[in-house]
């Protein structure tokens, strides 16, 4: 297949530490292809900080697994993919500024590309959740039937969060916000959260509070539906992936993980994030390479979709 080089990047990003393995290295969009783009930033995280390294230890081990998957029977360098680097924060101490920035920059390069007509894929890499804004917004305003899943320890719905209106507590309900009457919200794992938050999800129908019933729900979405996930790496269990901000006990494993996969692969998988990864929390780097194994399973099938 052709590729068919649609613009340059409109904004300057930084360079990462290594690209993620197979991937070329790359400052342009191109048509019918899955680009990586890191955002690492955790600014409102009220915990435990250090997902700002997230991108790039994502990449830096990711040279170090193989790149054919035994689940999917693929390999990660069947097809073509990109990376563009990392959006840039700035140089100012403020938080909000920072995030500001980079958000700016993320629409400021996709937002103002035709994205569902080019069928361009963005897998963007966090940083704190408060980074899927900027690509959920996005994709919400070009796919106008599109569903979000999420996948989290917590759900994500507060108003703002201890002075922040786009905290990472409250990702969800920010992009809530600009749904469109043929929008939905599906969400699973989640463990932790407000009495409100509870109840907000019960009355909208959104939570899925079994394995079962949640791929079920997935299954049922219509194959040429667009959806986007965003996925929280505190879904899994803490026991599986300890470097991450805000663990919460009882998560999913990795096997539970490919059974959603297997069943993304016959969907239209649009777009996704990864998020909440803190190499320095786990010294031992076994959630960095759960991180990247995690990654490598979705940008194939993400990459599989460029070969149809």
């Amino acid at each position: 297949m052709t590729l068919t080089k649609v613009a340059k990047l409109p904004v300057s990003t930084q360079v990462p530490v290594r690209p993620f393995f197979g991937a070329e290295d790359e400052r342009a969009l191109h048509a019918n292809r899955t680009h990586i783009i890191g955002f690492g930033f955790d600014g409102t995280a009220c915990f435990r900080k250090g997902t700002k390294d997230g991108p790039d230890g994502l990449r830096s081990v990711s040279e170090d697994i193989e790149s054919y998957s035994p689940y999917l029977d693929a390999d990660l360098h069947d097809q073509p993919f990109y990376d563009l680097g990392n959006l840039q924060l700035g140089d100012t101490a403020d938080v909000e500024q920072q995030w500001q920035r980079a958000t700016d920059d993320f629409q400021q390069i996709f937002a103002t590309n035709d994205i569902a007509k080019n069928k361009i894929r963005v897998l963007t890499l966090g940083g704190e959740h408060s980074i899927s804004y900027a690509p959920i917004k996005t994709y919400l305003e070009q796919y106008p039937d599109m569903v979000l899943l999420h996948l989290d320890a917590h759900a994500d719905l507060r108003d703002g969060f201890l002075g922040y209106h786009f905290s990472h507590a409250s990702i969800i309900r920010r992009v809530v916000d600009h749904f469109g009457p043929d929008h939905q919200l599906i969400q699973y794992g989640i463990r932790s959260g407000t009495r409100e938050e509870y109840q907000w999800m019960k009355e909208n129908g959104t939570v899925r509070t079994s394995r079962k019933d949640f791929l079920e729900s997935v299954a049922a979405i219509a194959d040429d539906r667009p959806i986007y996930l965003t996925l929280d790496l505190d879904y899994f269990d803490p026991a599986f992936l300890p470097g991450t901000g805000t663990p919460e006990p009882g998560g999913e494993d990795f096997h539970s993980y490919v059974s959603l996969l297997k069943i993304l692969r016959h969907k239209n998988l649009v777009g996704a994030d990864v998020v909440e990864l803190s190499p320095k929390i786990d010294p031992t780097g076994n959630s960095d390479v759960f991180a990247a194994k995690i990654v490598r399973e979705l940008l194939i099938i993400m990459n599989e979709k460029g070969s149809r």
